[in-house]
């Protein structure tokens, strides 16, 4: 049975924080999905799982490339962004998926974290934990996940 649990965050420091810490549990085969108004703060949460993650490196929106690859000190991040595929339809198809290699990365070493993942639902396994971002004020973030 899956179960909600509702955080929010008053600044983006309170984001960041939060993907920080959720990312310290994170094990390899895990797989994150955001979603959220643009400008919600996927990529900030993006930024803060990294830092969670040990990865020095600046992490940044994937949207032109669709997929960045991070590696941290115990686990690599594999930062998707579906944005671009659906300028014109909000769902993806297998094939689609199938020819930018996303299924390579499901469930391998590492971490994948997919910003506009709703428009992959119907090909994300079931045990993918899923995180909604919803802006309610200005810095203010409410971020609903759901658990497996």
């Amino acid at each position: 049975m899956s179960r909600m649990i509702t955080t929010v965050c008053n600044t983006i420091l309170d984001t960041i924080n939060f993907a920080a810490t959720m990312a310290k549990t994170a094990k390899n085969g895990d797989i994150i999905c955001l979603s959220g108004d643009l400008g919600a703060g996927k990529t900030v949460f993006a930024q803060g799982f990294a830092q969670g993650l040990k990865i020095s490196q600046q992490v940044n929106s994937p949207t032109f490339t669709l997929l960045r690859e991070y590696t941290g000190e115990t686990l690599t991040l594999y930062h998707f962004d579906l944005y671009r595929l659906c300028e014109t339809t909000n769902k993806l198809d297998y094939d689609t998926l199938e020819n930018i290699g996303f299924f390579d990365y499901l469930g391998i070493d590492g971490v994948c974290l997919i910003e506009w993942a709703e428009f992959a639902k119907d090909f994300i396994p079931k045990n993918a934990q899923w995180l909604n971002i919803t802006v309610t004020t200005n810095q203010a973030r409410e971020i609903q996940q759901l658990k497996p």
